[in-house]
């Protein structure tokens, strides 16, 4: 059976302004009253993938999943931005569409070392110590956003040191070895199980990026050690049943669309 979903992604932190083209939670709450409008359903993402390998039911027509990458605070909690005032948080907005938007629910792919977040608040937001866990078991309970694996630390270029090692910071591209893995995603996916008591089974690239040896090689002959069933990147494309289980696609709010006019340009060609 033929379908097809677009997963949509947004970022918390990206409030660079008070418009659409600048704050990802303007951005959602025009997306979410476009969605409802034109009669589309939102899927659990782990529907999605259960569709895709075969042990669960297609997803209806104009079917779309929710993404949220990082998993800082303005996921879950209304804030005040220190230079663009109040911000409702993706939670919120969410609740908001709750018996207008049909499944409405998201999944946040969340940064999980607890140091590499600390260090992540300075270098990347507001230095007030919003990018903790603390919401993350309470976000799980509820069900309304689920909690998967954006990598330990992101390799990220700001961070003094990865656990990536020597290798490059600032990419994901690079990783090369079983032992830079396993760092990486398995170490992160048994820290959440720990954490949230329950298994965390998908996996998002940082950066979108993924390296020919998690996608042919650590992912696929591994999948009883690291436990992850799909991986998300970046390309801009809707999920199929024929799309790549390790390199999925999804749509980047702020990248692939950064207008109503956009969005729905992008649902239509979809």
């Amino acid at each position: 059976m033929s379908w097809r979903v677009p997963v949509l992604t947004y970022h918390g932190i990206n409030i660079e302004g008070d418009d659409y083209a600048r704050n990802d939670h303007v951005a959602l709450a025009s997306d979410l009253r476009s969605l409802a409008a034109a009669g589309w359903h939102v899927q659990p993402l782990h529907r999605v993938v259960a569709a895709l390998l075969g042990d669960g039911p297609a997803p209806p027509a104009r079917s779309v999943a929710i993404t949220f990458d990082d998993g800082a605070w303005f996921d879950w909690h209304d804030l005040e931005h220190p230079t663009w005032g109040p911000q409702p948080s993706f939670a919120t907005l969410l609740r908001d569409r709750r018996g207008v938007l049909p499944g409405v629910h998201a999944t946040s792919f969340v940064i999980v070392s607890p140091g590499a977040r600390d260090v992540l608040d300075r270098t990347c937001m507001v230095g007030r110590g919003w990018w903790s866990d603390a919401w993350w078991r309470e976000a799980a309970a509820e069900g309304l956003i689920a909690i998967e694996s954006h990598s330990w630390d992101h390799n990220h270029d700001t961070l003094p040191a990865t656990v990536m090692g020597e290798a490059a910071k600032g990419t994901f591209a690079n990783v090369s070895t079983h032992a830079q893995a396993d760092a990486e995603i398995r170490q992160a996916a048994d820290w959440l199980d720990a954490f949230l008591g329950t298994r965390a089974s998908l996996f998002a690239y940082p950066y979108g990026q993924s390296s020919a040896f998690l996608r042919e090689e650590y992912f696929p002959r591994f999948a009883h050690e690291h436990r992850v069933r799909a991986a998300f990147g970046t390309v801009p494309a809707p999920v199929t049943p024929t799309s790549d289980r390790w390199n999925l696609p999804r749509y980047v709010c702020g990248f692939h669309w950064k207008s109503p006019e956009e969005f729905e340009a992008l649902l239509r060609s979809t």
